[in-house]
């Protein structure tokens, strides 16, 4: 049988800042860089979710687009759009995971897949901006 790829686009606008507790300041701003300031910096972010199965004989779909939309406004617009993540989303929080596009992308591939249940989400790209994406691609 024969699968069929979907992939679907949303944008949030969030603020972050790279940054290891337990380092000193000057230690984060010499592994992270511009991304250590502390005022932190924002982008707005693409999120696309490659969802992929057979394509249904009724429907002609892999998945219903309404499921995926509002899985995909719970898991990713609402928790994130507008919020600072290192303040605003716990699981980035001080000590937590540094909001880099990777991990927001692991975040958000496992949310996601959490959400969908027997959906199989292939893989979820963060683009911070055009010129850097972070890719999440499930484990064979």
């Amino acid at each position: 049988m024969r699968t069929a790829q979907l992939i679907r686009r949303v944008r949030f606008a969030a603020a972050h800042r790279y940054r290891k507790p337990e380092w000193s300041d000057e230690k984060n701003m010499e592994v992270f860089g511009l991304c250590a300031r502390p005022n932190y910096h924002g982008h707005t972010y693409s999120c696309s979710v490659m969802v992929e199965g057979p394509i249904d004989d009724t429907t002609g779909m892999v998945i219903d687009l309404g499921v995926l939309d509002r899985v995909l406004q719970v898991e990713v617009v609402d928790r994130f759009d507008h919020r600072n993540i290192n303040l605003d989303v716990l699981e980035f929080t001080e000590g937590g995971l540094i909001p880099t596009g990777e991990n927001l992308a692991r975040f958000i591939f496992e949310h996601v897949q959490s959400a969908l249940g027997s959906v199989r989400v292939a893989s979820v790209r963060i683009d911070e901006d055009e010129t850097l994406s972070a890719v999440v691609t499930r484990d064979s």
